[in-house]
């Protein structure tokens, strides 16, 4: 009776083992089902309040079939599953499944089968999801020692792959006596093992199988769904000088299509390794070699408000906050927390405190989004702390990506669409404009980029998305952000005695895009330059007493969740009053505007649109936000008009006009003076510009009257400035 049971027999109670099933005798198997007893037990018995069990509850409630299990209430129950767990995830895993499934089946109703016996219902897989509240690894520690243990790790995904099927069983069959037969695939990015010979015990006479007699049969195989990331370092993770490390990840099953490129992600996962495809990764003849990658079991997205974790705030950090907005000088406070290196600017600092607590978003029944977000351009001079401004909102804001004009291409900024190098096909990867969604964009030397690139710019700032039409790619991401930009004039200073349209050189649609434009100009003034001097100088000498060095960090964090806090809790919404204040406000600005057009025959260089309407709105929501109200009131708006009014109308108003009142005499000083400059220049000769004015002011004219004089002939485009306006060269 030897040869009875030699056939082709073979059982698995899980689908992911592939030990095979004759395991019962030794002492691995008795423990493997001890433990799949106590997997039962935990999700049947374990309560978290009295008579409240989350893991049954959620078990039979969820609709897709997946169960997240906290590592803690697991330690909480039995210590030695979450040890198992760690120390052998790809064992011990597939028992936790098996045992959710069963567990499931016997809590769902009995149904009649076809025989009409009571069967349990058929329930099909369970996968278990992993968390935990512990700290992630940093991604540059994976080393060989965490192979196949369970680790944590937390990065943006920068790309997405298209989902793939993952066989679970390859159905084989034998080419000679059709003999079928089932193997199970290893999970993740494993391949199965096929058998090299087919057990079919050839009868007398017949012809025995060949070596390797297998054939896949593809229709007949089980599979999951499968898709790859790609997930990189967190920005601010990466030691200095480094470049940010990306890893390879897999998700399957409930996971799959869950992620989009940009998002902000804590990972528990298998670190395994798989041997890569193409032959030119594998390096011909280094068979040990194999690519790390990591096999994703639970996945916590940041959620959408900021994009760093959930925002889990205390109770008692809660009540500071509150006993802190309640304060009457919460704003002035606020302002002296923004850049407190940097002296003066007090305008400046308020209005960056608005960017960045940010309005309120508001989508219309009708399906219209009207952005939150404040929108800042900084203009001006050398020297005036521009690039700190943007340094500093990029360390203090919750999201905050730091790019520069000329080294940013438009692609850098919105999205990219890059072929894999593995399987040949297109995906898209955000640029800065994405991955700092609802945070910041801190965009320096923003007048030296490529005209071409800003435009790419433009729907961000004001829709608010971006979309892509690019190899076989239409799409639309999102990019809620604020835009801080900083600016130097196109001659590099500022300069008065040029209109406001040439001093600020960018486009009128980009400018009416930006809420507030501030001219920051380097004033010379002995008493400023004083107290500037001994300020900086302060700052320098006392850079690093080690008794500052411990509270400046645990401030800024302090500024950093409030503004996470208000971002969060607080979306204030303007009052009846405030309202009609500011309607009255916007006409008579239109009106001023409009009369000053009329008065020098041309339109202004920042036009005042609607925009700049719903922009004083923002930041009277945002005035709002910092004292956590939900409603703005009529000193938020008063606030926000003059913000706006040393701002962006100062901006407007700015340089000189073409038609300076002139009274009769002036004008007949300045023609005088035409002539005499006329008189020294031959057409197409040039001379320093300083030499004419010392040679006519010893003539007894007014220096001012001749450099009025050269403006308006260079606008009538009579003269040339060459050299950095020191030459001077007369056309014809």
């Amino acid at each position: 009776m030897s040869g009875w049971d030699e056939g082709a027999v073979y059982y698995s109670d899980q689908a992911h083992s592939w030990r095979g099933g004759g395991e019962d005798h030794d002492p691995e198997a008795a423990s493997r089902h001890s433990v799949l007893q106590k997997f039962k037990e935990f999700i049947r018995g374990f309560e978290t309040d009295k008579n409240v069990f989350p893991y049954r509850e959620s078990l039979v409630h969820n609709p897709n079939k997946s169960l997240l299990v906290d590592l803690e209430d697991l330690d909480a129950f039995d210590p030695d599953l979450p040890a198992l767990l760690r120390s052998s995830p790809a064992d011990y895993l597939p028992l936790f499944e098996t045992a959710a499934a069963e567990v499931l089946a016997s809590l769902r109703s009995k149904v009649t089968g076809e025989t009409g016996e009571m069967e349990d219902p058929v329930t099909g897989d369970v996968q278990v999801l992993l968390t935990s509240k512990e700290d992630p690894v940093s991604m540059r520690f994976l080393g060989a020692q965490y192979i196949s243990k369970l680790v944590k790790i937390a990065g943006i995904t920068i790309a997405a792959s298209r989902t793939k099927a993952k066989a679970t069983y390859v159905t084989l069959i034998c080419k000679n006596c059709r003999n079928s037969k089932q193997i199970p695939c290893r999970p993740g990015l494993g391949g199965a093992i096929v058998p090299r010979s087919c057990d079919h015990i050839p009868q007398p006479g017949e012809e025995p199988c060949p070596l390797d007699p297998w054939l896949v049969v593809p229709d007949k195989s089980k599979y999951v769904d499968q898709q790859t990331l790609k997930l990189q370092e967190n920005p601010e993770d990466v030691p200095t000088g480094e470049l940010p490390r990306n890893m390879l990840l897999s998700v399957d099953r409930h996971l799959v299509q869950t992620i989009v490129p940009g998002t902000r992600l804590t990972i528990m996962g298998i670190y395994s390794i798989y041997q890569a495809a193409n032959s030119a990764t594998s390096h011909k003849g280094a068979v040990a070699v194999r690519q790390p990658y990591i096999r994703v079991v639970g996945i916590e997205e940041a959620n959408e408000a900021n994009s760093r974790g959930p925002a889990a705030f205390t109770q008692e950090e809660i009540e500071g906050f509150k006993k802190f907005a309640a304060e009457p000088n919460v704003y002035k406070n606020i302002c002296s927390k923004i850049a407190p290196s940097i002296f003066g600017h007090d305008d400046l600092k308020k209005a960056v405190a608005c960017l960045l607590f940010g309005g309120s978003r508001k989508n219309l029944p009708d399906g219209v989004k009207l952005r939150g977000d404040i929108n800042v351009l900084l203009l001006g001079d050398p020297s005036t702390a521009k690039s700190q401004f943007l340094k500093f909102v990029e360390k203090t804001a919750p999201v905050a990506v730091y790019t520069s004009g000329k080294g940013s291409s438009a692609a850098g900024l919105t999205a990219s669409v890059i072929r894999d190098s593995g399987s040949r096909e297109f995906y898209l990867e955000g640029g800065a404009m994405v991955l700092a969604d609802g945070g910041v964009v801190c965009i320096d030397e923003f007048d030296k980029m490529r005209p071409e690139d800003r435009v790419a710019i433009h729907e961000a700032m004001e829709q608010q998305t971006i979309s892509i039409a690019k190899a076989g790619i239409t799409t639309v991401l999102n990019s809620r952000t604020s835009v801080l930009a900083a600016a130097n004039p196109p001659s590099g200073r500022y300069d008065d005695l040029k209109t406001a349209q040439d001093n600020i050189d960018l486009q009128t649609t980009i400018l009416s895009r930006f809420d507030l434009i501030f001219i920051v100009k380097d004033i010379r003034m002995y008493s400023q330059d004083k107290i500037i001097a001994s300020h900086i100088i302060r700052v320098h000498a006392s850079a690093n007493a080690t008794s500052g060095e411990s509270r400046v960090p645990k401030e800024e964090n302090w500024l950093k969740r409030y503004i996470q806090y208000c971002r969060t809790e607080c979306h204030p919404r303007l009052s009846e009053s405030a309202s009609n204040l500011l309607q009255n406000n916007y006409v008579k600005i239109r009106q001023d505007m409009r009369q000053q057009a009329n008065e020098t025959g041309e339109a202004a260089a920042i036009p005042i649109t609607v925009r700049q309407l719903e922009a004083i709105v923002r930041l009277s929501e945002a005035l709002a936000k910092m004292k956590l109200s939900h409603v703005a009131t009529e000193e938020n708006v008063q606030e926000a008009i003059r913000l706006f009014t040393v701002s962006t109308m100062d901006a407007a108003r700015s340089g000189i006009n073409q038609q300076v009142n002139l009274t009769a005499e002036m004008a007949n000083e300045i023609k005088q003076a035409e002539t005499q400059i006329k008189r020294r220049i031959g057409i197409g000769n040039h001379i320093s510009e300083r030499k004419l004015i010392d040679e006519l002011s010893r003539m007894g004219m007014n220096e001012s009257i001749v450099r009025r004089a050269l403006i308006i002939m260079h606008q009538r485009d009579e003269v040339e400035y060459k050299r950095e306006r020191r030459v001077i060269l007369r056309k014809a």
